[in-house]
């Protein structure tokens, strides 16, 4: 018999509700996006504050999308972390809520993880690496000893919180896109290349020089379609040296990015020609899964209900910095 689960996530600028079935059949997964103005980064407590004021009718939304109704909802889960503290506890306490209503079971999943298994499912792998890239991550990841182990990650910055604060310095607008698809859109309008600093320090990286160096060219009048050309040349050619380095290491067949940075083009262009390389498959995630979405939380907790996992309701509180590593994989042998 089908499980359905209901799910809230909203760690960061994305609340998004998801409805998924057992059999892996996405039945809603709608989403909507904290946007703080051209030029102002994002304060946790009033991305909270808008994501509690839309969350009870993107549910409403979610439940007339799937053609269902509250009570044939088996089970509700929610992003435990990581994440921004305030966003967080907005999907904790919704989702403890709903179960609490509904009489039903709860599960608090891991972002990272939940974002590799909605690749796994959508993209049909077995055992792939994974480049997780996104505005609060930034991971090399892959499948080892029962565990998700990262390979490699940021030591400061995120990648995308790179583009994002970029993007914010030079004024772009992400009112109606994403500030890293304006970014892109606007490097498309360039072929010329400036030099900034390269920075992997064995399968780590480093963001925030680049940042500071692409903001003072830009500042001293290099054309702006310029240093994002030169800016995301620079950071994917960083993210796929380590990812090629990690592909080595552990052999695997098949290549995954995930994540919002993980929608860009180019990116997926650079990532599937090194991939080829070495005899291995690409996947790149349509940007609606990709980014953070609800579909993805549903269906890791999902895996983890049927596998045996069970939580209680005073073991759902947040981890805002909640490690891939720390979860056992018991859905996979």
């Amino acid at each position: 018999m089908s499980i359905i689960s209901i799910v809230i996530e909203s760690s960061a600028d994305k609340l998004g509700v998801g409805i998924v079935d057992s059999d892996g059949n996405i039945l809603a997964n709608n989403i909507r996006t904290f946007k703080p103005g051209i030029g102002k980064g994002i304060i946790p407590r009033e991305a909270a504050e808008h994501h509690a004021t839309n969350v009870p009718g993107l549910i409403k939304l979610s439940l007339s999308k799937a053609g269902m109704e509250a009570s044939e909802i088996d089970l509700v889960s929610f992003t435990q972390g990581s994440g921004m503290g305030p966003c967080l506890r907005i999907d904790a306490v919704t989702a403890r809520t709903l179960a609490v209503q509904l009489n039903k079971p709860i599960i608090g999943v891991n972002h990272q993880v939940a974002h590799v298994e909605i690749g796994r499912l959508i993209g049909k792998m077995e055992d792939p690496l994974v480049l997780y890239v996104s505005g609060g991550n930034s991971q090399v990841i892959a499948f080892a000893e029962a565990r998700y182990r990262v390979f490699g990650e940021t030591l400061d910055i995120p990648i995308g919180n790179c583009l994002d604060v970029f993007g914010r310095e030079m004024m772009m607008d992400n009112s109606v896109i994403p500030m890293g698809a304006a970014i892109e859109l606007k490097a498309k309008l360039s072929d010329d290349y400036v030099d900034l600093p390269y920075v992997v320090k064995g399968m780590d990286l480093s963001f925030s020089g680049i940042l500071t160096a692409a903001i003072e060219k830009a500042k001293q009048g290099i054309e702006l379609a310029t240093m994002c050309n030169s800016l995301q040349e620079t950071v994917f050619a960083m993210v796929t040296e380590v990812t090629e380095r990690a592909l080595a290491h552990t052999e695997k067949s098949e290549v995954l990015v995930c994540g919002g940075v993980g929608s860009n083009d180019r990116l997926k262009e650079m990532l599937n020609e090194m991939t080829k390389d070495h005899g291995a498959r690409f996947v790149g995630l349509p940007a609606p899964t990709a980014i953070d979405n609800g579909a993805m939380i549903a269906w890791l907790g999902i895996l983890m209900h049927k596998n045996g996992h069970k939580q209680r309701i005073e073991d759902t509180l947040v981890i805002q910095n909640f490690r891939p590593e720390t979860v056992p994989v018991i859905w996979r042998s």
